[in-house]
């Protein structure tokens, strides 16, 4: 499932926090996060709380969860560390319907040891525009 990057305990960091999403345990994952914490995701929906991404996607999906196939480390401009994770997204349309396949990728930048941005590119809206959704 997880790749040896892994290990580092940035990546681990990040890969903990999506389990903690998919489990849809808001608390355990936002103690993860930086103070300044936001999130974008496509269409550049930003959003700062966790409550305000699990009410938008429940039009979208039932649940959703990762597959994780690489990880990769680095640093931003500032000199931040950056963790990227990508991979497929499996889940359920909001009727019943599975999915699955659905490319991803989320990078991340940390602040002290915590989550201060997650932007996310995904290719769900055209799984649902396939899927006649």
């Amino acid at each position: 499932m997880d790749s040896p990057a892994s290990q580092h305990p940035d990546v681990a960091l990040c890969l903990r926090y999506l389990r903690l999403m998919e489990a849809r345990d808001l608390e355990a994952a936002r103690r993860l996060l930086a103070p300044g914490f936001f999130m974008v995701f496509p269409g550049d929906r930003r959003m700062t709380a966790l409550a305000e991404l699990v009410a938008g996607s429940a039009a979208r999906y039932r649940f959703v969860v990762k597959t994780f196939a690489e990880t990769d480390t680095g640093t931003d401009r500032l000199g931040r560390p950056v963790v990227i994770v990508s991979g497929t997204l499996a889940g359920e349309w909001p009727d019943g319907v599975p999915f699955s396949g659905i490319r991803y990728c989320d990078r991340f930048v940390l602040q002290d040891g915590r989550i201060l941005e997650q932007h996310v590119w995904n290719d769900l809206a055209e799984a649902m525009r396939a899927a006649g959704r």
